[in-house]
């Protein structure tokens, strides 16, 4: 490599607040009350809440040291794979953050958030569109959610015709959400393997479909970075006995534009605002989990949802067959808002979208499949997966070559997942990072791998240049010291 982005520098220090705070310093004047002064009841509270003491220069200086030590998308490339960790553009948050939006109550009535209403209700009629699925369903929260929504969906479908199943077909390569997902609506998950092509074969899956499984969940594009071929062949295998085709969208940032799910057979997908349309992910939320049917599966989404009356929108609880509520309000708007205006944006350059995701995850595997093990030779979709194979012989592993990629100054990709592959290495590029960017990247990989052979010691070390070096992550499982 020319230039290493990665470098140490001063890195600010502090001790626990509780131990900096020194009692009776304040950062913030209260304004002069207009009622009279009460204490906190000590029978409810002890002695009160446990806040450290700090000024405003304190408060100031300690979130100031948290970003310093933190690395995030607006920091550099974050190639976790599964996951799509995209920039965002900055513009949406303004959209989002627009006074009409963010002081609107939830329990407004429909005549004051008109407004709101309509946006989602025409958010609903775009990732209709863009999925091929016409009935919408904006309320979960998260991804998961979504799949646990999706899911309730064909429980009460197969239960409203009389005929209640009880078993769900889980591939290899499906996320690791999916059979938690089903077991929780009380199907038993079949796990189900896929070929030696990374996708799966239809002869397996008519061997195992049968009249008293409800369906199949597959990730499409699935977690080895591959588009599912067969899928419209296994979705009649399915359909033909009677079962239901659930496609877990999180990786729908490779097909925008590209592929109509329903017209490949999917009858219920989730899709994940928070990967693919413009809000940042991670930090454990907020996030978003839209559910996408066929009009069969449309009286089962959960209300209220958004109707349309005259030139008026309100919110409808008058689908008698629905699932009923699955989240407090209608959804987490402001990540609603931010998908509204990534559509509205880019309109049909959603397709270009897709293509450049496809066209950087496939120039990553290109330029390092003579460096890392690379168990699927083929195109790939929106990631691609290497494996440590190469670097056994010189006893360093994946976790070792993920740790030194930090000194080099990029996040580590996902590793060890999916597990169908041993020694995973995940990487996803996303759209977003540029030919320089993953050049650098590429750079830093050859490098390491060379490190791998001529110096392995180095990357049993790594990382050396960060805050915090490598940690016995053994040890903190089992014996974890919390403060605070």
């Amino acid at each position: 490599m020319k230039e290493v982005i990665g470098t140490t520098g001063l890195v600010m220090n502090e001790p626990l607040l509780w131990e900096k705070g020194v009692a009776g310093r304040i950062g913030f004047s209260m304004p002069r009350r207009d009622v009279p002064e009460a204490p906190l009841d000590a029978s409810l509270t002890g002695e009160g809440p446990d806040f450290p003491d700090l000024s405003e220069v304190d408060v100031v200086r300690h979130y100031t040291r948290l970003s310093q030590w933190n690395y995030g998308v607006d920091t550099g490339m974050y190639p976790l794979g599964s996951c799509t960790m995209k920039y965002n553009p900055k513009t949406h948050e303004r959209q989002a953050a627009l006074p009409g939006f963010v002081n609107a109550h939830p329990m407004l009535p429909a005549s004051m958030a008109q407004g709101i209403l309509a946006l989602m209700h025409e958010l609903e009629t775009c990732l209709a569109e863009i999925t091929g699925l016409p009935a919408v369903t904006l309320q979960p929260a998260a991804g998961a959610h979504g799949e646990l929504t999706g899911m309730m969906v064909v429980r009460a479908y197969h239960n409203d015709r009389g005929k209640p199943r009880h078993k769900i077909l889980i591939p290899d390569t499906a996320h690791g959400t999916n059979p938690a997902s089903s077991a929780l609506c009380g199907f038993t998950p079949v796990p189900v393997s896929s070929s030696a092509r990374g996708v799966l074969a239809q002869e397996t899956i008519a061997a195992v479909m049968d009249e008293d499984t409800a369906g199949i969940m597959i990730t499409n594009p699935n977690t080895l970075g591959l588009f599912e071929e067969n899928i419209r062949a296994i979705a009649k295998i399915v359909h033909d006995k009677g079962g239901l085709v659930y496609v877990d969208g999180a990786n729908m940032n490779a097909m925008m534009g590209i592929v109509s799910m329903g017209a490949i057979g999917v009858d219920v997908m989730h899709l994940n605002l928070h990967k693919t349309f413009s809000t940042p992910h991670g930090g454990g939320g907020p996030g978003a989990g839209p559910v996408c049917v066929t009009e069969a599966l449309a009286p089962f989404l959960p209300v209220p949802r958004v109707v349309r009356e005259g030139d008026a929108y309100a919110l409808s609880y008058d689908f008698p067959k629905s699932i009923g509520k699955v989240h407090a309000f209608y959804g987490n708007v402001g990540v609603l808002i931010k998908a509204y205006c990534y559509i509205l944006s880019l309109g049909k350059d959603l397709k270009r979208v897709s293509q450049l995701a496809v066209l950087n995850a496939n120039y990553v595997k290109e330029r390092l499949k003579d460096t890392f093990h690379l168990p699927y030779d083929r195109p790939c979709m929106h990631e691609c997966v290497f494996t440590d194979k190469n670097q056994e012989a010189h006893k360093v592993t994946t976790l070792d070559m993920a740790k030194r990629l930090i000194d080099y100054g990029f996040h580590p990709p996902t590793i060890y997942f999916p597990l169908v592959v041993h020694g995973a290495i995940m990487i996803e590029p996303t759209e977003t990072e540029s030919k320089e960017t993953l050049d650098s990247f590429i750079a830093a990989c050859r490098a390491i791998a060379t490190e791998a052979a001529q110096s392995p010691d180095t990357l049993r070390e790594a990382p050396t240049k960060p805050k915090v070096r490598r940690l016995d992550e053994t040890l903190a499982a089992r014996h974890p010291h919390l403060a605070g």
